[in-house]
């Protein structure tokens, strides 16, 4: 069993953007002497994600990728691959070396790595440095790897194939399998708090408890287990489902710009702004995941397509049908977008609307 290599990692990444080779959030309160950590709801999230699309007079956002010089594809592309450099070489090769190597396996399997990319531009867009975000971002996409990792074991989805390989259970059995991903979860941690240079050990400290709260029953686990035991229900109508998704897939992927603003050096209402916009594009990610399932193949996917079918789990195309899911994906982007109006003037905003619009109109 060979763990993916750096330079396997980054040949996929390239490939894949078609270039060749209930509650509490952590909220901020800054001053120049003077930072500390609050909390807000995250069950007001449905009240602000959904009723706001449609209850809210819009803004428009004029940034213009095209108009704008900003090359989407070479940027994901020279960012991810920065990220795979980074991950490279967090987790050497070690003694005892199959623990080493399985968390290797799935780690540098290669992905789109959004999330870390969304930190790095979130601390870019409010005057930070991709080095100082870069463990966070690491920290980012470990604690995601491990969510796949336990997600694909036979007692959860069970799954055979994730991102065009046999999934970790698959290639190293479910021990190794599990104690690669609680390796990688707690690791992250220890990653972030010991490597994190350029920030303040008070903004350090309030990234690690957004981290560690967009995980726990505060967070991604308080979705899986919800998920889990509403599957094969008939009840689940759409405050359930998002509740579920704004938990399960979106908690990280809001962490994820948060952590980047926050490790930044961003205001207050800099955080805030950008939450709102990481809200919408974390539940817009899994309403396009969603849609995906049912209209493309394991083969374009790299995953096993129409799962969610065959174990009856509730989707938004079978709640709301497929043409009304496309139309909720769209709304939440032009939501998603105008939570960054008031950067429009910042450089730095274009990888953020570019972003959002990829998680809209992917393709796997």
């Amino acid at each position: 069993m060979i763990s993916m290599s750096l330079v396997d990692s980054c040949v996929q990444t390239c490939s894949m953007f078609n270039v060749s080779s209930s509650h509490t959030f952590i909220g901020l309160i800054c001053s120049k002497h003077n930072f500390k950590i609050h909390q807000t709801s995250r069950t007001s999230s449905r009240l602000f994600v959904t009723a706001s699309l449609f209850n809210q007079k819009q803004q428009t956002l004029s940034v213009n990728c095209e108009k704008t010089s900003f090359d989407f594809q070479t940027y994901m592309v020279e960012k991810a691959n920065s990220v795979n450099k980074a991950l490279d070489e967090s987790i050497p090769i070690k003694n005892p070396t199959i623990i080493h190597e399985a968390m290797r396996y799935s780690l540098l399997a290669g992905g789109k790595r959004v999330r870390p990319i969304l930190c790095i531009a979130a601390c870019e867009l409010v005057g930070g440095n991709e080095s100082t975000a870069m463990p966070a971002a690491c920290a980012l996409e470990m604690i995601h790897t491990m969510s796949l990792i336990h997600d694909d074991l036979p007692c959860m989805d069970n799954d055979d194939f994730r991102r065009g390989k046999y999934t970790n259970h698959k290639a190293y059995g479910e021990d190794v399998a599990i104690l690669a991903g609680d390796s990688l979860l707690t690791f992250a941690f220890e990653h972030v708090s010991s490597s994190t240079v350029g920030a303040s050990p008070a903004r350090v400290l309030a990234a690690i408890v957004e981290l560690a709260n967009s995980m726990g029953t505060e967070g991604l686990v308080v979705g899986q287990v919800v998920d889990i035991t509403s599957t094969g229900g008939d009840d689940i109508g759409p405050d359930l489902l998002e509740f579920i998704h704004v938990h399960k897939t979106a908690s990280l992927l809001e962490a994820s710009v948060v952590i980047g603003a926050i490790l930044g050096g961003g205001s207050e209402p800099q955080v805030e702004k950008l939450r709102k916009f990481a809200r919408c594009i974390g539940l817009l990610f899994q309403v396009v995941d969603d849609i995906l399932d049912v209209t493309k193949s394991s083969e374009e996917l790299g995953k096993t397509a129409g799962k969610d079918l065959v174990t009856n789990k509730m989707t938004y195309p079978k709640l709301m049908g497929l043409e009304k899911s496309k139309q909720f994906a769209e709304d939440l982007l032009v939501e998603a977008k105008q939570q960054l109006v008031e950067f429009e003037s910042h450089r730095g905003v274009a990888p953020l609307v570019a972003l959002a619009d990829y998680i809209v109109y992917r393709q796997n």
